[in-house]
């Protein structure tokens, strides 16, 4: 299951989409990403990241083509296989953070092992308190675990939501536009313990911003626009 650096954590081949009645709004003939590289994909808003991340993480179904993710075609699963498949090898920081406001910061990292038992045997004998210990420690974050979310600050919310992507060592990591709250110096601080926690466990990072200023940090970029036909055939 896990894509090593010879191969593609994300291969996508004729890939469509298009919300129930309305325009195709991604045609991406191909897009393949090598197990092990950070990749930043950049794109104006409204071109269609956050959909295209939807796909990949199988929260949408294509509506043509074929969508692989570390070797297993989504479009093979179910709805409950792909949330399934989700829950135990991607790990997804939103924009939003999408922490649960009444729980500690501890419990927030927590959560995807106790919801998934696929996740929870991806700890390799090690407990789950050891492990939230760990990602924490690798995030700075570690003397704030009995804090409620509401009592973080801005950056602090975002590495407990990156801690809680990077749980148990998923194999590829997707965030969208996470760092888009924060100032140019915290922005970089983040992306440095992001780098350094996606690296330790050999995972693959597809990080998504609207700030082509960030490219430079990363292994490699790709712009939407330029992979999609549609965005090309609506500018023509």
């Amino acid at each position: 299951m896990t894509a090593s650096a010879a191969s593609p954590a994300v291969a996508c081949t004729d890939l469509r989409f298009a919300y129930a009645g309305g325009p195709v709004v991604l045609d991406i003939p191909s897009l393949v990403i090598d197990g092990g590289r950070t990749v930043f994909l950049h794109g104006p808003s409204g071109c269609g990241k956050t959909t295209l991340l939807g796909l990949l993480a199988g929260v949408l179904r294509a509506s043509a083509g074929r969508v692989e993710i570390l070797g297993t075609d989504l479009g093979t699963l179910s709805g409950a296989r792909r949330d399934e498949f989700r829950a135990t090898h991607i790990g997804y920081v939103f924009q939003q953070f999408n922490l649960i406001p009444y729980l500690s910061a501890f419990d927030n990292i927590a959560l995807p092992c106790r919801l998934d038992a696929g996740r929870r045997a991806r700890l390799a004998g090690t407990s789950l308190d050891t492990a939230v210990h760990d990602v924490a420690r690798q995030l700075d974050i570690h003397d704030l675990l009995a804090r409620r979310a509401t009592e973080l600050s801005v950056g602090q919310q975002q590495r407990v939501a990156a801690a809680r992507a990077l749980l148990a060592a998923p194999e590829l990591v997707i965030c969208d536009e996470p760092t888009s709250s924060l100032d140019a110096d915290r922005r970089e601080g983040f992306l440095r313990l992001l780098f350094e926690s996606v690296r330790r466990v050999g995972a693959t990072l597809l990080f998504v911003s609207h700030d082509p200023s960030l490219a430079t940090l990363f292994d490699e970029q790709r712009s939407l626009p330029s992979l999609n036909r549609a965005a090309r055939r609506d500018a023509a």
